[in-house]
């Protein structure tokens, strides 16, 4: 069985390789025409604590703006970027608070992009105002709009929200739960624990990273790594699926990734194809959108078509959290000329079925339906056999080996032992 952190947040889809696939496969770049480009919008906070000049002896805002500076210059071709602000226009004091919690707007629409332009939109800022951070978060979100691709949001601030509600966490748990599939990632200019409690808390609702920045070379390195993963993050949303109440009824995956949803208590069965000489590995991630009681958890299991338990994954938690991750592995460790067809003519291949299941349960005010978003990723590759170990026999050649090691120890200690005695006597 393989750790939960095997699987955490969104290492999952890095499980994916290309091979072969086994029936019908979720839509592909290659199937659709051509993918979308990669859109990313960044988020800069430039409300007034952002003047602080604690990064390298330069203010918070000279360290963003030189960053989003190179950034610009080295963006990829194919990438298009946005960029919004918050906290730019209503000075703090100098407006009402119900005024600067207003303020967020795009100074560089999401599409090609024109660097000087944006540049020089960037160099003119100057912090002022509040910090909405929740209200951002929407309106980048309406920026990048829906399609095919995973689209990215990269939130750069140095404070917590200032203007909730709406919560930012809450937010970004509902932008999870539409199943747009978006990421943002955070990145925090200060060590402050609020602050980033809330940027983690945003970047787990939605599968992203948090990343605490202390130095200039630290901000523009992870914006420049986070710009890049865009374009290396699968072209298409997962694949919706229906998973049933039992195995026989199942429906049967491919390698690939897909979407369903599963309500509280409730177990969602799929089936895949695994052949000999193959190793089957899934996760599963369950998005909690809403407020669930204390002590829940997620299972994943490996089931056969005769109903006996392969192996199985279990990641529990308690309190809030924003993501259940758990994964398994199983191979069939037959070979090809021992293999049978299955009764459902794939030519030697089990038929394995994954079962999802939960332990949640929320307060009465909470809703049940729909139910939580999941992700579940399905990959075949090749069997490995696991790693050797000392093979000491069995039985009587056993029981020699462990006498004879008891004897020589036994003879080794008296020696020594006698040696010591010696020595002492002639000194």
């Amino acid at each position: 069985m393989l750790s939960k952190r095997s699987f955490a947040g969104g290492g999952l889809l890095a499980l994916l390789a290309p091979l072969a696939l086994v029936g019908a496969a979720p839509v592909s770049a290659d199937d659709g025409g051509p993918a979308e480009p990669p859109k990313v919008e960044l988020v800069l906070d430039v409300s007034g604590s952002m003047r602080a000049r604690d990064i390298d002896g330069r203010s918070r805002m000279e360290v963003a703006q030189h960053s989003f500076g190179a950034v610009v210059d080295s963006l990829p071709a194919e990438t298009q970027l946005g960029i919004r602000v918050l906290g730019a226009r209503y000075r703090f004091p100098g407006s009402t608070k119900a005024v600067g919690c207003t303020d967020t707007q795009q100074i560089s629409p999401v599409g090609p992009v024109d660097k000087a332009r944006a540049k020089a939109a960037i160099a003119t800022l100057r912090p002022t105002g509040w910090t909405p951070i929740g209200l951002a978060l929407r309106a980048a979100t309406r920026d990048l709009g829906a399609g095919e691709t995973t689209r990215r949001i990269i939130l750069i601030t140095d404070g917590e929200d200032t203007c909730s509600p709406p919560d930012p966490c809450e937010v970004a748990r509902q932008l999870a739960s539409q199943g747009t599939h978006l990421v943002v990632d955070t990145l925090g200019l200060t060590l402050n624990d609020k602050v980033r409690q809330q940027l983690t808390c945003i970047a787990d609702a939605t599968g992203g990273t948090y990343t605490a920045v202390q130095h200039q070379e630290e901000l523009t390195g992870r914006l420049n790594q986070l710009v890049q993963r865009a374009s290396t993050t699968y072209k298409r949303t997962p694949e919706k699926v229906a998973g049933t109440a039992g195995c026989a009824d199942a429906p049967t995956l491919a390698p690939g990734v897909y979407t369903d949803r599963e309500r509280f208590s409730e177990h969602r069965w799929y089936r895949v194809s695994v052949a000999p000489g193959q190793e089957l590995r899934a996760s599963v991630s369950v998005s909690l959108d809403r407020t669930l009681n204390p002590d829940h958890g997620v299972l994943l299991r490996a089931v056969s078509g005769a109903g006996q338990e392969l192996v199985r994954g279990t990641d529990a938690g308690s309190g809030r959290t924003d993501v259940r991750s758990t994964g398994l592995r199983w191979s069939d460790q037959r070979t090809e000329a021992s293999a049978s067809p299955s009764p459902d003519g794939d030519s030697g291949g089990t038929p394995v079925c994954l079962v999802v299941s939960n332990s949640f349960s929320a307060p009465a005010s909470v809703r049940t339906a729909p139910g939580m978003p999941l992700e579940l990723t399905v990959d075949l590759v090749p069997s490995s056999d696991a790693p050797g170990e000392p093979d000491l026999g069995r039985g009587w050649l056993l029981l020699i080996v462990l006498a004879g090691t008891g004897l020589v120890a036994g003879l080794v200690t008296g020696w020594l032992a006698r040696w010591r005695v010696a020595v002492w006597k002639e000194n």
